[in-house]
């Protein structure tokens, strides 16, 4: 079968698990984020196991980027600082997007990048379809949402870059990072919004 057939049953498959607005329920992924390294794999299904559903309680995007980390993902973060003018703008935008950088200024790649933004179905859904289409990430379905990762080789040092996505009842969690991937980071923020 050739590769293009293959994107688009991949592509048709989200489509189908995002009409119905919500996130199917799933066994999830038990650590978030791969490991920062090159033999770094998500768990992961195939196919969506089963219809999502919506919820009616509207979620509030958080303001604080550690209170949404458990204790064990802070700790693997360690001294790692956080929102660092180098890098720009940070925290609470205008229209209360989230913004966290993880990232020391005198490191030449090690960090990672986290948006938590509102996002409505459509607009997810055609991101989320053009990604695993136009860029060959992998979706599933855990924690009542959809989750599109993929991995990479740094192309200029020897580790590894990625990025995580996660929408479920019109939230965003986009995390892109280089070398540093906390076990369980991703989920722990699911949990603190969702849970």
């Amino acid at each position: 079968m050739n590769a293009r057939l293959v994107s688009g049953a991949a592509a048709l498959a989200l489509i189908t698990l995002l009409a119905g607005c919500g996130g199917s329920t799933g066994d999830g992924d038990a650590s978030s984020t791969p490991a920062a390294s090159s033999s770094a794999t998500p768990e992961q299904t195939d196919e969506p196991t089963a219809s999502p559903t919506a919820t009616s309680t509207p979620v509030a995007l958080p303001t604080d980027c550690r209170a949404i980390l458990s204790e064990d993902v802070l700790s693997q973060l360690g001294e790692t600082p956080l929102n660092d003018a180098a890098f720009g703008p940070s925290g609470v935008g205008d229209d209360g997007t989230l913004t966290c950088i993880w990232r020391d200024p005198r490191a030449d790649t090690t960090g990672l990048v986290t948006t938590i933004s509102a996002m409505n179905r459509g607009p997810a859904l055609d991101m989320l379809n053009a990604l695993v289409t136009d860029e060959g990430f992998t979706c599933f379905t855990p924690d009542k949402g959809t989750r599109c990762e993929k991995t990479w080789p740094d192309p200029q040092y020897p580790v590894t870059d990625g990025r995580t996505l996660f929408w479920r009842d019109d939230i965003l969690i986009d995390t892109v990072y280089s070398n540093l991937a906390p076990t369980g980071y991703t989920s722990s923020i699911i949990s603190n919004l969702f849970d």
